[in-house]
């Protein structure tokens, strides 16, 4: 296994990422990780973590940066960019899989752009898993990639979403659900009424509409969406969760008697937090293009890089990419294809 991450993307420099491989490198005894980085910033940077190159430590020279100001135009002007050279080691087949932190636009645009699309994937989806009062995750996609969704966008994305589930999650029919205002079928615009019957002819465990609620309740597996509405959810998940704990932490250390009880509730609420937390995954699947792709926070922890290159190996594993082709076959074969190919109602 392979896989390269693009060492100039976090907001605090290459150090948390060099961290993370190096934390990756020690629990995973088989893979070989290439950084792709500006190599005079990243050699000094191994050198202060104790870290050195090696057959299972690789190093691929990008003198440029893609800032998280820029825009994907910028692209071509940074040729030379260390996301743009790491999506190059997915193309060539130099490397299995691709993690890319940072400047999310980029890492899409470049992705589509270089490594192209999936037939009969319209547009790409960001896919991430999110925590359930069950404790087995519900996937949402799309969480941002494309805030324009047409119906045949939906459709593709719940088959994407429902293969991912089945094949690293383990879920053996995963439950897919359209979000929208209401569970009636008449329920939501021209586009989400459209996809519903996208989804409800593919080769899917279609439960029909839900709501924001069926998210985090376990009714679901699979949650399709577009990408405006889906990002909104994550970053307001990702913020209500920051300030439970918050809420909880200043409450517990309001006197001695809730200060004591904090002792007691330790181990609790330590389990609540690995369920809550992000560095989990590390990173959310780029689902769609021609490749094994994760995208991780531009603040990534150590923690979160290395759980970022776990998760993007077990992905190769099981061949989601594979999967993902084939079913997107049959499911354009279940709907009327003018629908697909961007006929009426794409």
């Amino acid at each position: 296994m392979r896989i390269a991450i693009d060492a100039m993307g976090n907001d605090n420099g290459p150090a948390p990422i060099v961290k993370g491989v190096k934390m990756f490198l020690e629990q995973d005894h088989s893979s070989t990780v290439v950084l792709v980085g500006d190599r005079d910033r990243l050699t000094r940077v191994m050198i202060d973590e104790g870290i050195g190159l090696s057959n299972r430590l690789e190093l691929v020279h990008a003198p440029q940066v893609m800032e998280m100001e820029d825009k994907v135009a910028d692209l071509k002007k940074k040729r030379d960019s260390s996301i743009m050279r790491l999506v190059e080691e997915v193309r060539e087949g130099r490397v299995d899989a691709m993690v890319a932190l940072g400047n999310t636009a980029a890492a899409v645009g470049a992705a589509t752009i270089i490594l192209k699309l999936i037939h009969g994937v319209r547009r790409p989806g960001i896919m991430i898993p999110m925590p359930t009062r069950t404790g087995r995750p519900c996937v949402i996609i799309d969480m941002g990639a494309n805030t324009s969704c047409k119906p045949s966008h939906m459709g593709a994305y719940g088959v994407m979403a429902s293969i991912y589930s089945t094949r690293v999650l383990g879920v053996a029919k995963p439950r897919v659900g359209l979000l929208n205002v209401g569970e009636e079928r008449s329920k939501g615009n021209e586009t989400l009424r459209q996809a519903f019957g996208i989804l409800e002819n593919a080769p899917l465990n279609f439960v029909g509409n839900v709501e924001g609620g069926d998210i985090f309740n376990g009714s679901c597996d699979v949650v399709v969406c577009d990408g405006f509405t889906g990002n909104a959810i994550l970053k307001a998940a990702e913020s209500l969760a920051s300030t439970m704990t918050a809420w909880i932490r200043e409450a517990l250390m309001e006197s001695w008697i809730t200060k004591i009880g904090a002792v007691l509730l330790q181990r609790a609420f330590f389990r609540m937090k690995s369920r809550i937390d992000y560095t989990a995954y590390g990173g959310a699947h780029l689902l769609g293009v021609n490749g094994v792709c994760l995208i991780g926070h531009g603040r990534s922890t150590p923690t979160a890089v290395a759980s970022a290159l776990r998760t993007a190996g077990e992905s190769v594993k099981v061949q989601v990419n594979a999967m993902i082709k084939e079913h997107i076959g049959k499911m354009r074969s279940s709907v009327r294809l003018t629908v697909l190919d961007g006929g009426h109602g794409e």
